[in-house]
């Protein structure tokens, strides 16, 4: 069964085709990433769009096998352990709070965002995946991995190659095998004042 045509999302108009057919897989094959894939991944990554150039986003990436990789799956819930094991990178993304006077910086998490989302996309133009993760320990993560105060884990994100489906554990291959769905544009896209969908969206 081929899980990217059961992922194809139901469009209602064109995308570019990188943005269509990105999803999140949990199966991951035990192919390496090739060193020079992940320095365009992150380049990408650099040069995201930044508030006032701050440029307020920070990645501590584990290769399977290594001490951060470790470190990081250790942070997982278990849920996510289950699956994560399987992906060659485990990586960290990381916002500092602050811009060089001290002050508070509001865009930081923002910004983070922005950045992992272009990296996500150039992932999946060298044919490469990213999970996003939420279920993590924050303060573990940042005890284990010595993350300076100053700085804020925010998503641990699993990046590989895309393996079989039915190598996970029964209980997730449903996942993999469902499709894909999103609210529709016209309960997103508002004109005139909120909640009143714009003409283009309908």
């Amino acid at each position: 069964m081929d899980t990217n045509k059961i992922k194809e999302p139901q469009l209602s108009t064109d995308i570019h085709p990188l943005l269509a057919s990105r999803w999140s897989p949990r199966a991951f094959s035990d192919r390496k990433v090739e060193p020079e894939k992940l320095k365009s991944i992150f380049e990408a990554a650099r040069w995201t769009a930044s508030s006032s150039n701050l440029q307020p986003w920070y990645f501590l990436v584990g290769i399977k096998g290594d001490e951060v990789y470790s470190k990081i799956f250790d942070t997982l819930v278990e849920f996510n352990q289950l699956w994560a094991q399987t992906a060659h990178v485990l990586f960290l993304a990381i916002s500092k709070r602050t811009n060089p006077k001290g002050e508070p910086n509001g865009s930081s998490n923002y910004d983070l965002g922005q950045s992992v989302a272009m990296l996500s996309i150039q992932a999946m133009s060298e044919g490469v995946y990213v999970h996003q993760m939420g279920g993590f320990n924050t303060a573990k993560a940042a005890e284990l991995l010595e993350i300076p105060a100053d700085f804020e884990v925010k998503v641990a994100i699993a990046m590989g190659y895309q393996g079989d489906p039915e190598v996970l554990h029964p209980n997730l291959k449903k996942m993999e095998y469902t499709e894909r769905s999103r609210r529709p544009l016209s309960d997103i896209v508002y004109t005139g004042k909120f909640g009143e969908t714009a003409s283009f969206a309908g």
